[in-house]
């Protein structure tokens, strides 16, 4: 961590407000990568009225919750500077707080991994079949090709991985842009205006609660946001919170402008019957798009872009596993971190992973059903419930205990892990 310290304390210096518009390319990349691709599918699935709901209302969700979790770095004491979230919480909260936020944290982490993994192979798969006109393959060869190549090549070649995941964000920006204009003229307004989720009236009030979870799991960049307010300190000190805040708001303005416009564009592309048949095949949306339309810019660019996104947001995840496993093993086990090496350490997380990761994927449970389970309840308590309680509690945050925001976020926080408990049971 001095390391990385000391890289930005140079870096500030020599341009002290130049990393605000790099941070925000850098926090969207984190919250747009594979999610956006099952996204139209998740809340669209809900139908047209609860979808209205989600785009007025996710933006003081997205900001409000984002802000509220990085202020526990950002907001830190002056002394308490240079430590990431995991560390605050346990030097706060004690150890046995720390170990279980740790535990959560890599909960919220590590079941995605799993979700793209599922994601790869049925996406590979439905090239193979649709674009290539091929045989399918068998699901356990797939599988272990599918994910054994990706953790493979990030198990060899960690920082060549992790540089392309960051540069691909670019081109998969531009061409889910393109992607969202050149459905324009496929809308069909009255299509999906009268999409029936099968509970009526009822349905829409069930919706709008149910999308909750789905729009915690697909805007969430909280992977990022450690990093970027400890970046921000040293040249902002005591300052650090409010250009963080800046910087949030616009993040979240620009997730939320491209985002929802992709959503609106492929659910109203999609149309009753697509959204149907999507949701059975469990493929993202623009695999779904590439077996429909028989035209050559969706019948190839598109699984490329879905595979490029996966792969980008599999890598950056898969970092997010191996560190989060690294600091829960010397938390919980100081003695045995000591005598097991750093390499040794990696190559078991990456052997559980991919087994793990294979044996989902062979088993293909529902990805919606997934999304909602680890936004609404292990990115829900971290992001939403854990920063309120901690600026509650602690008198080293007592400048925002009385935040009125903080209400929101908590009781949000609240009525989202309420609703994913409820429709798992």
């Amino acid at each position: 961590m001095s390391n990385t310290v000391a890289t930005t304390v140079e870096r500030a210096e020599a341009k002290p407000a130049g990393s605000t518009m790099t941070w925000v390319i850098t926090l969207f990349g984190t919250a747009v990568g594979a999610g956006i691709l099952f996204l139209p599918l998740n809340a669209g699935g809900f139908g047209f009225w609860p979808l209205v709901f989600a785009t007025v209302f996710i933006l003081p969700l997205v900001y409000f919750s984002h802000r509220t979790y990085v202020r526990i770095v950002s907001g830190a004491p002056i002394r308490d500077h240079g430590k990431d979230v995991l560390e605050l919480a346990t030097q706060y909260l004690g150890r046995p707080s720390g170990i279980v936020i740790a535990i959560l944290y890599w909960l919220a982490i590590f079941p995605t991994v799993l979700i793209y993994g599922i994601s790869i192979t049925n996406s590979v798969d439905s090239f193979i079949v649709n674009q290539l006109g091929g045989p399918s393959i068998n699901r356990w060869v797939l599988a272990i090709l599918c994910v054994g190549i990706m953790t493979g090549a990030f198990a060899v070649g960690r920082k060549p991985m992790i540089w392309l995941a960051q540069v691909l964000v670019y081109p998969l920006i531009f061409a889910l842009t393109a992607t969202s204009i050149y459905l324009i003229p496929r809308w069909d307004f009255q299509s999906f205006l009268h999409y029936d989720n099968g509970e009526g009236d009822f349905g829409i009030l069930k919706g709008i609660l149910l999308i909750l979870p789905v729009l915690v799991f697909s805007f969430s960049h909280m992977a990022a946001l450690s990093q970027f307010a400890l970046d921000m300190q040293p040249a902002y000190g005591e300052k650090t919170a409010k250009r963080v805040d800046r910087t949030e708001i616009l993040t979240a303005i620009l997730l939320v402008v491209f985002t929802m416009f992709f959503v609106w564009s492929c659910v109203l592309a999609l149309g009753a019957d697509g959204m149907n048949e999507a949701l059975e095949q469990n493929i993202p949306v623009l695999s779904y798009f590439a077996n429909v339309t028989g035209t050559p810019f969706m019948a190839y660019m598109a699984p490329v872009v879905v595979m490029c996104a996966i792969i980008s947001s599999y890598f950056g995840h898969m970092l997010g596993t191996e560190e989060g496993t690294e600091y829960l093993l010397r938390l919980a086990a100081p003695k045995l971190a000591e005598r097991i090496s750093h390499r040794s350490l990696l190559n078991i997380v990456y052997l559980i992973t991919f087994v793990g990761t294979t044996l989902v994927a062979v088993y293909n449970p529902s990805i919606v059903s997934m999304i909602s389970v680890v936004g609404g309840i292990f990115v829900a308590f971290l992001v939403y419930l854990a920063p309120v309680y901690m600026f509650k509690k602690l008198d080293a945050f007592s400048k925002f205990k009385n935040d009125p925001w903080n209400y929101f976020v908590f009781g949000m926080g609240i009525v989202i892990m309420a609703v994913t408990v409820w429709n798992m049971f």
